[in-house]
């Protein structure tokens, strides 16, 4: 597994989004971050409440000048459902991200282990969950990379702490 550490260019990001068109990071340009927040996909009915968290926070994030998309390394049509489903009107959602790539931004993958709570099948192999904050010159500012769906940062609390890091104009941190 690769760690990307704060302060230092963030690998290539690209993959195709629900109702079509490519999102590149390269392509990028926020006021102060890109927050990229992978998810493990449609089987996950905690990525669901989380997810759904986002959408309606989606104008505050904007306000602080930070752009979202969400991804996983879920097909087109598992995307499609999630998004619809889901109720995500706010958010991008990508879909197709390669495991390989998943690997390369540091997350952890997962075997399929059959249905879940949500009845739904998980895939033969997926990414868990990880969020990202890189900066309009695509290093990364910070991560936070979890191995299964528990214990990721609450939407409000990153709120508060984009509120302090762009104030104080806070620096990264983690890079020694």
């Amino acid at each position: 597994m690769n760690t990307m550490k704060p302060r230092t260019a963030t690998p290539d990001l690209e993959f195709e989004i629900v109702g079509g068109g490519t999102w590149r990071l390269a392509d990028q340009k926020p006021e102060n971050f890109t927050m990229i927040v992978v998810y493990r996909g449609l089987h996950c009915p905690i990525c669901k409440n989380y997810l759904r968290d986002l959408d309606r926070m989606h104008e505050d994030f904007q306000n602080r000048g930070v752009e979202l998309v969400v991804v996983s390394s879920d097909t087109q049509e598992r995307a499609e459902e999630a998004k619809r489903d889901w109720e995500l009107e706010n958010l991008i959602v990508g879909y197709g991200m390669s495991i390989d790539k998943a690997r390369e931004w540091g997350l952890f993958i997962s075997t399929g282990r059959g249905k879940t709570s949500a009845g739904i099948e998980e895939p033969p192999v997926f990414n868990e969950p990880g969020l990202f904050l890189v900066r309009p010159d695509k290093t990364l500012y910070a991560s936070n990379i979890v191995t299964m769906p528990f214990t990721r940062p609450r939407f409000k609390d990153v709120l508060g702490a984009l509120d302090v890091i762009i104030e104080r104009d806070y620096p990264a941190r983690g890079e020694a």
